[in-house]
Order: structure tokens, then sequence, then C-alpha cells
């Protein structure tokens, strides 16, 4: 008799850990974003104890860009979505390599081309939201 009266009423689910909204590629973007702006300062600047900063400011940012990006291929993309576009785990593969090569490098190139990847993923997630 209890159970049934505290058993749910209503059954719902999600494709992600909590119902949609909590997920955004612009986490993402805005840290790559920061990459490549250290990148330029880092370029800009011969103060030895401004550039050690700077790398130290670089690497975080590129390791919180990396978490986001993975986060959203571990808990957001479902095999629906890797069925609909069959190269994103490679594209996902290939931003977390891009913004490792940022993190280890001061070129604003590589943070570009985080950047430009980090896009691609933006491109497929909202195509999916609109699904």
């Amino acid at each position: 008799m209890l159970s049934r009266l505290f058993a749910p009423k209503v059954k719902v689910s999600a494709h992600c850990d909590l119902p949609c909204g909590v997920y955004d590629p612009a986490q993402a973007r805005i840290e790559a974003e920061s990459v490549k702006a250290v990148q330029e300062k880092y370029q800009a600047n011969e103060d030895a104890d401004f550039r050690t900063r700077a790398v130290l400011i670089k690497e975080q940012r590129a390791e919180l860009a990396k978490h986001h990006v993975s986060v959203l291929w571990s808990d957001y993309f479902k095999p629906p979505h890797f069925e609909k576009y069959p190269a994103l785990h490679q594209l996902i593969n290939d931003t977390l390599k891009a913004l490792s090569a940022a993190k280890g490098s001061n070129d604003p190139k590589t943070g570009q081309k985080a950047l430009d990847l980090i896009a691609e993923v933006d491109r497929i997630f909202w195509e999916t939201k609109k699904a």
C-alpha cells in the first residue's frame, strides 16, 4: 500500500544528466578565446615575469576549455548525435588535441585552430538542440 502511495506518478527521461539548458559550447569558446588572447599578449611582451604568468594562465584556460569540450562529449552528445554526425567523435578528439597543442604553445595560430574546431562543435551542438 505504501509503495503505491509513494510510487512515481510520472516517468521522465532526459538525454543528459539534467534537463537541457546546462550545456553550451560557449564555455569552451570563452576559455579558448582567453588562450589565444594570452598567446598574443605573450608575443607582444618581453618581460620574463609577465611571460611566466601568461604561460600559467594560458595553460589553466586551455585545461578548462578541454574540460568543457569533454563534458559535451561525455554528457551531452548521445548515440543518435553520433549516428547523425559520424565525424563527431573525430571532431571532439581533434578539438581536444588542438587545445592541448595551444596549451603547450605560445603561438596564437594554435589558439585559433582550437577556436575554429570549437566553432564546428558549436554548430553541431546547436543543430542537435533544434532537433
